[in-house]
């Protein structure tokens, strides 16, 4: 793909839902009795496999595009699949319904496609195998594909080394069919959708602090879910708004989930002119309208606490400071190396090719910003973060900007070219 410099940015942009809520309403609403009716889902290709996991576990999902329908059968009402269960690109998935899959009564083999087997997956089968789980790595290189044969577990007490919302995730519903309470404490608070949407489907779970605690109950229950804005995919206009001169963005309906609110905090720390507006409450999660406009950004370190907040918008974070004044330090992040791609290496490699000073590290990269970029090719290895982070950099980047494989957006934000021309269009 072909991407060139903007003038400006200017209009209204409503981002797809929130891609771990969507997630999450499937698996939750396929658990749950009753149908569960879903608004705003998004409709990328790592929710859409998802469905098509519970689909195969005889759950009937009616796919209206922006409605979804989940006819829950109960905790107990999946079935044993015919064939494979692909996850396809999601680790989401993956970890989540390893959880689940653990505390049924049949077996089951999970795989996904080339970027999944070789993503890592001892940090679930590590604690779902402390629980009485039969878990394996057909391989044994502790990836998918993974064989999982339904059995009987006990609740832990997990002290996760990461903070992961995959891996709490996946203990706590291995903890919705264990013998017990089952709990998780996190070095430091990842994003809550899974406690906070089990709750509403009326699952026995509390949170104190970095612990989040379950008990088994007989029965979750159908719910209504609008899903919020996903604010991952409102990170590219917030920079694009901040960075391109004369712009001014209005992006609509973007869940700020305190667990994931890191690039608002990040963005304002750098001088970012961001104005919240019509912040409101929708199933537990907090919503808002955010105002973006032009700013003249300086350097910050970004490290610790905020780190779990923001791990995905890191790479265009990373473009943010390479248009900042000064230094910007990222540490801490050496969770970034095992995503969809190595985003440290890839990250630093695609800023180096366009003109900035960027330097990677073990847990994250150091970049002095305020030099001008300049068009260049970049690879996106098949990363929908990285390729929309690119196509930030691309709007202020001088000359022409080639993107290798940029269609892998669809994986999260399958209009994301089509909106963001919408705002230069608009200029």
């Amino acid at each position: 793909m072909l991407l060139k410099r903007a003038d400006k940015l200017c209009g209204e942009v409503t981002v797809p839902g929130d891609k771990s809520i969507s997630h999450r309403a499937v698996m939750f609403g396929s658990l749950a009795l009753g149908t569960t009716r879903v608004t705003h889902f998004l409709q990328g290709a790592d929710c859409l496999s998802t469905i098509s996991c519970f689909r195969k576990m005889g759950i009937e999902i009616e796919n209206n595009s922006d409605e979804i329908l989940i006819h829950g059968k109960g905790l107990h009402g999946l079935c044993a699949p015919e064939g494979i269960l692909d996850a396809g690109n999601s680790g989401t998935t993956t970890r989540l319904i390893s959880g689940i899959l653990s505390g049924q009564n049949f077996d089951v083999t999970l795989t996904g496609d080339a970027s999944i087997c070789k993503r890592p997956m001892k940090r679930i089968m590590t604690p779902l195998s402390m629980m009485g789980a039969d878990i394996t790595s057909i391989n044994g290189n502790g990836c998918a594909p993974l064989l999982i044969k339904g059995t009987s577990l006990t609740g832990i007490h997990y002290d996760s080394p990461v903070a992961s919302a995959q891996v709490k995730s996946s203990v706590l519903l291995a903890g919705l069919y264990a013998d017990g309470i089952t709990s998780v404490t996190e070095p430091f608070l990842s994003r809550n959708h899974t406690e906070l949407m089990l709750h509403a489907f009326g699952a026995n779970i509390t949170s104190d602090g970095t612990t989040a605690s379950i008990v088994p109950e007989p029965a979750l229950h159908a719910l209504e879910i609008n899903v919020p804005g996903d604010i991952s995919s409102a990170a590219y206009f917030i920079a694009a708004g901040l960075i391109v001169p004369n712009s001014e963005i209005l992006i609509k309906n973007v869940g700020i989930n305190p667990t994931r609110d890191g690039i608002l905090r990040v963005a304002l720390a750098m001088g970012g002119n961001i104005t919240v507006m019509n912040k409101r409450t929708d199933g537990g999660e907090e919503t808002a309208d955010l105002l973006v406009k032009s700013s003249s950004l300086h350097g910050i370190t970004i490290e610790g606490g905020i780190i779990p907040t923001l791990i995905d918008e890191i790479p265009v974070i990373a473009v943010m400071a390479a248009a900042a004044d000064g230094t910007t330090t990222i540490k801490d992040a050496a969770e970034l190396k095992v995503k969809e791609s190595d985003r440290i290496a890839i990250v630093t490699d695609n800023l180096m090719k366009m003109g900035c000073d960027v330097t990677p590290t073990d847990d994250g990269m150091i970049i002095t910003g305020g030099k001008s970029l300049h068009g260049a090719t970049l690879d996106s290895c098949l990363d929908h973060r990285i390729a929309m982070s690119f196509a930030i950099a691309a709007l202020i980047a001088d000359g022409e900007t080639h993107m290798k494989d940029a269609e892998c957006v669809d994986i999260s934000y399958p209009t994301f070219y089509s909106d963001l021309e919408n705002l230069i269009s608009k200029s």
